[in-house]
């Protein structure tokens, strides 16, 4: 199996932005204890972080042709305005799971919507960075992490 671990802009400053929010963890934890997880069930994942929708949007496009089965996707900003990368998973028909690591339900009225939500496999809102591991474990078929 494999899966793409996709984040969106300002994730990069995971552990040092709005710890009472997102946390103190890094990007580079999460992906450390994933690969983990990953490599104990004999799963490729790969991980790819932007701060720009294009690049994103390619990293999709360019996961259909890297036979990725999913994609577990934390869209950051882009969740409540991006029609763009919405139009490209639909493109590709990868089954994906979208992640947030705050509750984007609790929190400002314009978080509230996303473009994503009625087209993911799931929705994993406000269990902090544990919400991938959740995403990994839903992707790969298993109960517990």
């Amino acid at each position: 199996m494999k899966i793409l671990v996709l984040n969106g802009p300002n994730l990069n400053l995971l552990g040092i932005r709005e710890e009472d929010i997102y946390g103190s963890e890094s990007l580079k934890d999460i992906e450390i204890r994933l690969q983990k997880i990953a490599e104990i069930n004999n799963c490729i994942i790969n991980f790819y972080q932007s701060n720009a929708e294009h690049e994103l949007i390619e990293a999709i496009h360019n996961a259909l042709n890297d036979k990725v089965d999913y994609i577990i996707f934390n869209p950051a900003g882009y969740t409540h305005t991006s029609v763009a990368l919405r139009d490209a998973l639909l493109a590709v028909k990868i089954p994906f799971y979208e992640v947030h690591i705050s509750d984007i339900e609790s929190r400002e009225d314009f978080r509230k919507k996303s473009y994503f939500s009625d087209i993911a496999e799931k929705v994993i809102s406000g269990h902090g960075s544990a919400g991938y591991d959740h995403a990994l474990a839903a992707a790969l078929g298993i109960n517990n992490i």
